[in-house]
């Protein structure tokens, strides 16, 4: 199914109107339907102690990738928020860039139940560091 451009310039609205994601120098790669890839440098001022990059920097990223996926499957009159979701930290992220993919599992009118995979990208490689499962909840947009 083809993803509405009003919903396509929605998430590109929305996305450039997060602060946390200009802060992280987040970029969105992709945009279907029910899958949202973005990408953000793991920037010196969001890496832990040892050097890798933060795992807020991943739990962000990859929570973002997740509810703009399952904005692709709402409504145009509707938005989403998290309702609870769940990070597996699989390996620290180590490299230059993370990126995060994603997708719906479930859509609904009540709940949508998505996924994230983010991936630490080095040298042309990518090792799979986090996993996220979780809920978006539907809600009216604010006009």
């Amino acid at each position: 199914m083809a993803l509405s451009p009003v919903i396509k310039n929605k998430i590109s609205a929305s996305f450039s109107a997060q602060s946390m994601m200009k802060t992280i120098s987040s970029e969105i790669v992709k945009i279907e339907t029910g899958q949202v890839t973005l990408a953000a440098p793991i920037l010196p001022e969001c890496r832990q102690q040892q050097g890798f990059g933060h795992a807020a920097l991943t739990f962000a990223l990859g929570d973002t990738a997740a509810g703009f996926a399952a904005l692709t499957v709402m409504p145009e009159d509707m938005e989403v928020l998290t309702a609870e979701i769940k990070i597996n930290l699989l390996a620290p992220a180590a490299g230059d860039r993370l990126r995060a993919e994603g997708r719906v599992i479930k859509p609904g009118r009540r709940l949508v139940v998505v996924q994230a995979d983010v991936y630490a990208e080095q040298d042309g490689s990518d090792k799979h560091i986090a996993v996220l499962t979780g809920t978006m909840v539907p809600v009216p947009t604010n006009t």
